[in-house]
């Protein structure tokens, strides 16, 4: 079977060429080549006729596919459906500011963490992304908008730290200066709380932000929302985040997606400032965005105003952070849903 040659560090290129009796050079040259979104081997004008060849006996080039394009007409917020490999789909969303181009990325194709209130694992968890495939809805939007990516945020379909190997490959792949040169911070990954793995990332030392999905602060709470809390519980969840912080430096943020009714009462508010208080953190608020199969609908604008000022007494760093892409169901995992 031919190799996934996107998915390879240049390191592992230049290896590959000097076995092949090529020169290492050739490694980095191939590299931005397949970093600049190049489909065929024959795009690679600076490389032999006869290279070309035998990199396409031994090797394929991953393309992704347009399946679906929406545009919101509120803020220009645009959701890609792209088909990868094996004619699964995965959504990336293109969000525009003024600090620059955030595309928030897939990391799974499905997802088993199976969190009540979200569409991406509704049909269950068909398999894990390769870098190049994760690189592709980088590579594959800056082609279609036109514009440039200055910031990746894993939060789309998937556990980012559930496909742990191929993420971390990928960051380093989109941090090399010879392909899309995305900084660490400006990268940021989100995940629901596999307690081990984050403890494995800390180790990393990679300067990232590092996003918690937290959406309540307490373990009955959070295990309604999130059933893996189950397995470990909101103490060692903070307890990890904490050890991330003296390990790596970088403040930790909280996600909070607020829920009517069931993580908004001052209750809650009360119990996640204590948590919060004297942590090096930043709580990041979110209006729940409505899935039809879900029963959860968005906190009210009034429970939310009571829910903030609770923080706002404690001291707690928190945003309110600004809903984009409303009207095109911009939160992940729907558009695949309705597809599927």
């Amino acid at each position: 079977m031919k190799r996934d040659i996107k998915s390879m560090l240049p390191t592992e290129l230049e290896n590959y060429f000097e076995s092949a009796g090529e020169q290492k050079f050739r490694g980095k040259q191939v590299f931005t080549w397949l970093h600049t979104g190049v489909n065929s081997f024959d795009d690679m004008t600076n490389i032999s006729a006869l290279l070309r060849g035998k990199l396409d006996s031994e090797f394929f080039i991953s393309e992704p596919g347009l399946i679906e394009k929406i545009v919101s007409k509120i803020d220009g917020t645009t959701k890609f459906l792209i088909s990868v490999q094996d004619d699964d789909m995965v959504e990336c969303v293109l969000m525009r500011y003024s600090h620059g181009n955030t595309i928030c990325i897939s990391s799974q194709a499905g997802c088993r963490m199976n969190c009540t209130f979200c569409a991406s694992s509704i049909d269950g968890f068909k398999r894990n992304l390769a870098p190049s495939e994760m690189l592709d809805q980088i590579l594959f939007t800056q082609k279609l908008s036109g514009e440039r990516v200055s910031n990746v945020v894993l939060m789309g379909i998937g556990e980012p730290l559930d496909n742990f190997e191929n993420v971390m490959s990928f960051i380093e792949l989109i941090n090399h200066p010879a392909g899309v040169n995305i900084g660490a911070r400006h990268i940021t990954l989100s995940t629901c709380g596999l307690v081990e793995n984050i403890d494995r990332l800390a180790e990393y030392d990679v300067q990232l932000t590092l996003a918690i999905s937290l959406h309540a602060p307490d373990d009955e709470t959070r295990s309604e929302l999130i059933p893996l809390n189950r397995e470990a519980g909101v103490d060692a969840l903070f307890e990890s985040a904490e050890r991330y912080f003296r390990k790596t430096g970088r403040r930790v943020t909280y996600e909070y997606a607020m829920i009517d009714g069931v993580n908004d009462t001052p209750h809650h508010a009360n119990l996640l400032s204590k948590r919060l208080k004297g942590t090096s953190s930043h709580l990041n608020l979110i209006r729940l965005s409505n899935v039809e199969e879900r029963k959860f609908k968005a906190s009210s604008e009034e429970n939310i105003d009571k829910f903030i000022s609770i923080l706002k007494r404690s001291g707690v760093n928190y945003t309110l952070r600004r809903s984009l892409g409303a009207d095109i169901d911009a939160s992940c995992g729907q558009l695949r849903r309705r597809k599927m």
